[in-house]
């Protein structure tokens, strides 16, 4: 966009650009298609299936990655151990979230 004959009449034009064309402003070429998704997860339907789903992924990935900027250990071995046991940890959080139960003939998910 260009606003060259909108800035000549402009009153704070000493104090914007001091450009001889004036202002102009260059838009991504994905700019619509962004305009439009934010307008989409502006919706209440979309904020309630957010607010469901997204947030334990990223609850989740936050936790993992807490604490591994520095791994614990010296040596790849051990921090592998390691990292293996907090995944394990999560992995077995969400099945007790989905249900999971021993039942007669085994660990169940209800």
């Amino acid at each position: 966009a260009v606003f060259g004959i909108a800035c000549r009449a402009c009153p704070f034009r000493q104090r914007c650009t001091t450009a001889a064309k004036g202002r102009t402003i260059q838009l991504h070429p994905h700019d619509l298609l962004q305009r439009a998704h934010r307008q989409r997860a502006a919706g209440e339907g979309f904020q309630a299936t957010y607010r469901q789903h997204r947030p334990m992924v990223e609850r989740t990935i936050a936790w993992l990655v807490r604490g591994n900027r520095k791994v614990p250990y010296r040596g790849v071995t051990k921090n592998d151990n390691w990292l293996h046991h907090r995944v394990a940890a999560i992995n077995l959080r969400r099945l007790l979230n989905l249900g999971l139960s021993f039942g007669n003939t085994g660990w169940v998910i209800a």
